[in-house]
């Protein structure tokens, strides 16, 4: 295989789609989000990234054999004008650098020939004097902290930069962005797509759902069809922790914490 490629069920509708990635983040925050939407979306599994470079392996969920990076699809109400349908992409895995460049290029190329509407990155970054842990693809964000939690927004075109200010979210003034999130951003500025990033303030020690909900909170101003219970993101957060702890020392084959075994996955 040369290069990456998305493969989707050709059942699918794209055009007017708006996308949203949800790849490995501080608190695994992405995680709890993607799992969140896919249930209260009624979002379907509908395929995947193939690359032979990407490790062989795959996520057991409720004894359903699932690609590492898997895409899943809805028709949710949307505030977005024109917007008829979510794709939403979603990983555990931390894409290796060296590949990075390639499946973005990919997913854009997909984006282009199917017409997607528009995209939004799920994201986080750490706490305040806390360390990311997430193997150099950790994001630098410089921001005026606060006792409540932060959300900053990244805007790849001035239509989203208002759009996001409309939405109560201040942009963020200064960063670095790292890994498969960087890399979308920079090629949807380079093309000029309506792409944003909303990035919530996570505790990076442990699977953090307080911060999935105030991400969603802001999400739910694009896709007003979601309801915010809190108990069952906790729930699905202490999950998560334990499904992509078996994950990784399934994965990784030697002892917990060496830097071979959570050098592919973030938990």
């Amino acid at each position: 295989m040369d290069a990456p490629s998305l493969r989707i069920n050709a059942t699918i509708e794209h055009e007017n789609t708006m996308v949203i990635t949800c790849f490995p983040s501080v608190g695994m925050v992405s995680s709890i989000v993607a799992h969140y939407l896919i249930d209260h979306l009624d979002l379907e599994f509908v395929g995947g990234l193939v690359d032979d470079r990407l490790p062989a392996l795959a996520l057991i969920q409720e004894g359903v054999p699932l690609p590492p990076i898997r895409a899943y699809a809805g028709k949710p109400q949307c505030s977005i004008d024109g917007c008829d349908q979510v794709i939403l992409l979603m990983s555990e895995m931390v894409v290796p650098e060296t590949l990075v460049h390639k499946i973005v290029w990919a997913l854009f190329e997909w984006s282009k020939e199917h017409k997607v509407l528009a995209g939004i990155v799920v994201d986080a970054f750490p706490k305040a004097g806390m360390k990311s842990g997430m193997d150099g693809v950790d994001p630098v964000v410089e921001y005026e902290d606060t006792e409540a939690i932060d959300v900053v927004g990244i805007g790849c075109n001035e239509a989203v930069r208002e759009m996001l200010k409309e939405m109560g979210i201040p942009l963020l003034q200064q960063g670095v962005i790292r890994g498969m999130n960087g890399g979308i951003l920079s090629e949807a500025m380079r093309r000029g797509i309506g792409t944003m990033s909303i990035m919530v303030e996570a505790d990076p020690r442990f699977p953090d759902a307080r911060a999935a909900a105030a991400l969603i909170e802001r999400l739910n101003t694009l896709l007003p069809s979601m309801d915010l219970p809190q108990e069952p993101l906790i729930a699905e957060a202490e999950m998560l922790e334990e499904q992509l702890k078996a994950l990784m020392e399934a994965a990784g084959g030697n002892e917990q914490g060496s830097p071979s075994s959570n050098a592919m996955l973030y938990g």
